[in-house]
């Protein structure tokens, strides 16, 4: 029987310059990410071994380098990006899903956020 559990990193905030619009490189803003992912560790969990699961200490850090990295016109391309580098980076993690929000999207109307989720399986 194999064992298999799930890691959720929750409303992760970064201040980044993403979107299409030359004022939202300018004046950037806050963008939120969730993580979750689901795990199938490398050794028994009795083992009690970082090194069989995910850090996820080192799973913020991946997320916080790529949405505070490289400029990037859709929220969807930078979910895709963190869940491949977290698949790539942990490949005990076989499926990741990952949501960015976007507060204060430049839409003409009343929202709270924009929000998309990209689902990678492995």
């Amino acid at each position: 029987m194999t064992t298999s559990y799930t890691i959720t990193l929750k409303n992760c905030a970064f201040f980044a310059r993403h979107g299409l619009h030359d004022a939202e490189e300018f004046l950037g803003q806050r963008f939120f990410v969730d993580a979750v992912l689901d795990v199938v560790p490398l050794k028994p969990l009795a083992d009690d071994s970082i090194e069989s699961t995910v850090d996820y200490g080192v799973a913020f850090q991946e997320i916080e380098a790529i949405v505070t990295g490289r400029r990037r016109y859709l929220i969807e391309a930078i979910a895709q990006e963190i869940a491949l580098k977290l698949c790539e980076r942990f490949p005990q993690i076989r499926r990741a899903r990952i949501s960015v929000r976007k507060p204060n999207a430049p839409v003409a109307g009343v929202l709270d956020y924009v929000q998309v989720t990209v689902d990678h399986a492995v």
